[in-house]
């Protein structure tokens, strides 16, 4: 299950783009808590400790109490906008939950058992289609990470959804297609675009 983490905020009276500016010129982030049928809540954080979450690498598919004036609220983050040059975080959202609601979060995944797919002893390259997956899961047990077992597979398969054990109590919010996750391909499908090329200058250099 993914790590439960906290971030300490407080509450924001004003808003507009000078307060926010004024905000972050003393490293605080403005952000906003919303849904559950409650009046979205104004707050600011810590431009740092924003930044060590964000750095976990679960952040956006972890359940994150937001601590406000003594108060811890329940939370999914759903965005965070950041500075096109700095990359500093400049604003986030993050979304109420009830400890068990049914949420979609997109989960990353982890590829397993490389060692035991004949198709990358081959030679093969693997391909990866979908770096994360978009689960329905219940908030209190959202996974860390969806495994794909490698095993077996050879150059030229490709890895579907169906052939992925997903983790007790998930299933993906896409439902109407049987979607690949990845495929094994040969090396020389990856050159295709230098094709007749590199044959040429492999002739060059024998002949040399």
């Amino acid at each position: 299950m993914s790590e439960q983490l906290t971030l300490s905020a407080e509450a924001r009276d004003r808003a507009g783009k000078g307060a926010s500016r004024a905000l972050r010129r003393e490293g605080r982030v403005p952000a906003v808590i919303y849904g559950n049928n409650e009046e979205p809540q104004s707050i600011h954080v810590e431009e740092k400790l924003l930044s060590k979450l964000l750095g976990t690498g679960h952040f956006f598919n972890s359940v994150v109490m937001v601590e406000v004036n003594g108060k811890a609220v329940r939370t999914l983050p759903k965005d965070v906008a950041f500075h096109p040059v700095t990359d500093r975080p400049l604003h986030a959202d993050f979304l109420r939950v009830s400890e068990h609601a049914t949420v979609n979060v997109n989960v990353p995944v982890r590829f397993e058992n490389e060692d035991a797919a004949p198709g990358l002893k081959k030679g093969g390259v693997l391909n990866v289609v979908r770096h994360d997956v978009e689960l329905i899961v219940d908030a209190a047990n959202i996974p860390e990470d969806v495994v794909v077992d490698l095993k077996g597979f050879e150059v030229g398969d490709s890895i579907h959804i169906s052939a992925v054990t997903l983790p007790k109590g998930a299933k993906t919010a896409i439902d109407d297609r049987d979607f690949t996750i990845a495929t094994i391909v040969a090396p020389s499908a990856l050159k295709s675009s230098e094709g007749d090329t590199t044959k040429e200058d492999e002739g060059e250099a024998e002949a040399e």
